[in-house]
Parts: structure tokens; sequence; C-alpha cells
């Protein structure tokens, strides 16, 4: 593998983590509204990723480097919290009124892992940068 696909690797590494971070983004902004019906809820949202193991595969002799593929977005299908509240404005007939079901602690978490992650990925996409520099100076 030549130092050139190391970018590829953490350029496919960071955009993943960044496609995370606006997630777990996503889902703290909305951990605290309310509806008055489950289906207008918000639910949780994950990205799922894969290692684009079909384009390594496929170029077997070429000694292909394997990035990070974001396959979609997905909602979690944890319970909501429901909580009987017949005051608030947002009630149905019932009197209740419907959370979303984000675990804000594991959505700190996430952010936590996922800026580190992006932070390694930029660090590694430098020492290539370096590696080849130094490189390029060994013909001087």
């Amino acid at each position: 593998m030549s130092l050139f696909n190391v970018f590829d690797i953490s350029g496919t590494a960071m955009s993943a983590q960044s496609v995370r971070l606006n997630t777990t983004a996503s889902n703290l902004s909305n951990a605290n509204s309310v509806s008055s019906s489950i289906d207008q809820t918000y639910r949780a949202r994950h990205p799922v990723f894969a290692a684009e193991m079909n384009r390594a595969t496929a170029n077997m002799d070429d000694k292909a480097s394997v990035g990070v593929k974001v396959l979609g977005v997905v909602e979690s299908d944890k319970p909501l919290t429901v909580e009987y509240n017949p005051n608030h404005p947002m009630a149905d007939k019932d009197g209740y009124i419907y959370k979303p079901n984000v675990n804000v602690m594991e959505e700190m978490a996430n952010m936590i892992s996922a800026s580190r992650s992006y932070q390694t990925n930029i660090q590694i996409a430098d020492s290539a940068k370096k590696m080849l520099s130094r490189t390029l100076r060994l013909g001087q």
C-alpha cells in the first residue's frame, strides 16, 4: 500500500465521522422535544458504517485500500418515553405527551468518540504528508 492510499482511507473515515457528529448533534438538539402523538415524535438516529470491502477485493492486484462507507442513517427502535401530563399544551386526548428515545449520556459519549476518531484521522493524514515530504527530500 502506498502512502497515497492513506489519504483515501483517512478521508473516508473523516467523512464518516462527520456524518456521525451531525447525527449526534441532531439527536442532542431534539432530546427535549415533546409531541402529542407517537408518529410525530422524534426518534434517535444512528449512522451505519461498513468497510468498502467490495472495492478492495475487486482490485486485489492493485493492493487497494479499504476505506469506510456510510450505508445510511437508521432510526432507533427503542421505545419512546410516554409521560402522563394532562396540563401540558401538547398532551393528547388521554393526557399523555411523548418524548424522544434519545439517551443524552450515550449521545455525549458518541460525540466524544467521533471527535477523537476524526482528530486521529487528521493526525494520520498529517503524518503521511510529512513522510511523503521527507521522502521527496531524500533525492536532494
